[in-house]
């Protein structure tokens, strides 16, 4: 069964959330065993997700009966979700009542989790052939609003969850606190490798600002925590380092590159409490992650990512393909292993598309190698700017502003003018002085704007489309 759901002990938790709700590994398969009269036809469903036991308990009863889950927010906006069910033809949809009336008007809705309000429709949509190891669609880590998804095999799924269960040395006694959104890989990943090693999820659906989230963990016993680099810096705001959280041992950043600075004072604090820090890294595109830095060299080696995941490689290519070998020159990151997914999908006909990456991708993104193996991300390929002959990386200036500023920041432009957008008020020349003085670039080459907000996604990714069209101009200009 998926991820050895039906070796676990059957009265051992599974999964609980912030309404009290507990799942117990025996009631994942039971429910399974039901659902599949409900849902004989293979074929794609649609779930409205928010991190909670009843989401959990479908997506997993899909899973096991071979059903092939589009996981999206449910918050996402309706013209969006529309896009994705006319492309896809999702023959089953899931989701509370209120977001699956406004996904599917005039459908007969029954309860798909009893006493939950959580709720099934079929569509009535005529399912495309799919491709027999497909297994699970995500939309990229940008906006959901994309028709753009990538395709998981079923090894991808269990070969991803057994080695990040292998490296972080899960024993099955863990309280991950999960409140990454489940829908995007990074958060799934944290799920099922827990779930796979037998332990309890704590599904978490507030924001770390919430006073219950911090109640929540406290009460479950949370021994982890999970976040992005935007979780991180919220947790300094938020004075992290004087909670009093007996319970956590292990601290795990992923989904982008963290602040140095930031990121020793967590391995320091954990180092300190006699926990763990482990920096990850990974994409949608490889089933969540693809290298680790052993905690052990958090301090030693930090800002890097680590080597590679067991089962994996990870290598680095010149502009004319060849192969990096020498310490500390930059290159694209490449990784092969058996969590690289099948491909994307921009329209229904592709579900039924085969293995087009057959376990090897370039990642997009820039790195080194220091002399040990271990490898440093410098930025991605598209993030970077060409301005009066300089290469300007959009990415490294972000780390810039925030390793002095105290507010949030994202960075855009064209060849044109680098263009920085803050939410700290009576910071533009402060923050214009010390990119000029850290990049060498002209005074007329950087535009610094204060806005309201940050436009992110529910995993904290910055949406830099609409950031661009908040600013009602050419950011150029």
């Amino acid at each position: 069964m998926f991820l050895k759901l039906d070796e676990k002990a059957a009265d051992r938790t599974a999964a609980a959330d912030m309404q009290g709700r507990i799942l117990k590994y025996g009631e994942i398969v039971r429910y399974a065993e039901r659902f599949r009269k409900a849902a004989p036809e293979r074929a794609a469903a649609l779930i409205l997700c928010r991190n909670d036991v009843p989401v959990l308990q479908v997506y997993l009863a899909c899973m096991v009966n071979r059903i092939v889950p589009l996981l999206v927010g449910e918050k996402t906006e309706a013209g969006a979700l529309q896009n994705l069910i006319r492309a896809y033809r999702p023959a089953y949809a899931f989701g509370y009542r209120d977001a699956l009336e406004k996904a599917l008007p005039g459908r007969m809705l029954r309860e798909a989790v009893e006493g939950t309000g959580f709720c099934a429709a079929e569509t009535g949509l005529e399912a495309w052939p799919l491709y027999p190891d497909l297994s699970l669609l995500l939309t990229t880590s940008g906006s959901t609003g994309s028709p753009k998804l990538v395709r998981h095999s079923y090894s991808n799924l269990e070969e991803q969850a057994k080695n990040i269960a292998s490296f972080f040395e899960m024993d099955g006694t863990e309280r991950p606190m999960a409140d990454l959104p489940v829908m995007y890989t990074y958060g799934l990943s944290v799920v099922s490798s827990h779930l796979y090693a037998g332990a309890e999820v704590l599904l978490a659906d507030e924001s770390i600002l919430s006073k219950n989230f911090w109640a929540y963990f406290r009460e479950r016993g949370a021994t982890s925590f999970t976040g992005v680099p935007y979780s991180f810096e919220l947790l300094k705001r938020l004075n992290f380092f004087r909670m009093d959280l007996p319970s956590l041992n292990l601290l795990s950043q992923g989904g982008g590159k963290l602040a140095e600075e930031l990121q020793m004072e967590f391995a320091r604090c954990m180092a300190e409490r006699g926990g763990r820090y482990i920096a990850t890294y990974g994409q949608t595109e490889c089933t969540a992650r693809m290298a680790y830095l052993p905690p052990e060299l958090a301090l030693e080696k930090c800002g890097s990512i680590g080597k590679a995941i067991p089962n994996g490689k990870l290598y680095l290519k010149d502009e004319d393909g060849n192969l990096i070998q020498e310490p500390g020159k930059e290159g694209e990151l490449y990784y092969e292993g058996p969590n690289v997914t099948l491909g994307y999908a921009e329209r229904g006909e592709d579900l039924a598309k085969g293995d087009e990456r057959h376990g090897v991708i370039a990642t997009g993104d820039l790195a080194r190698m220091d002399g040990d193996g271990y490898f440093y991300i410098s930025g991605r390929k598209k993030r970077f700017l060409k301005l009066y002959g300089y290469r300007v990386g959009l990415d490294e200036c972000e780390g810039i502003v925030k390793s002095v500023f105290s507010g949030d920041c994202a960075c855009t432009g064209t060849d044109r003018k680098l263009t920085v957008c803050i939410t700290e008020a009576g910071k533009e020349e402060a923050v214009k002085a010390l990119l000029l003085e850290k990049t060498g670039l002209y005074s007329m080459a950087v535009d610094v704007r204060t806005v309201d907000r940050i436009p992110r996604n529910e995993a904290g990714k910055v949406l830099y489309a609409e950031l661009e069209g908040m600013l009602g101009e050419d950011p150029a200009e």
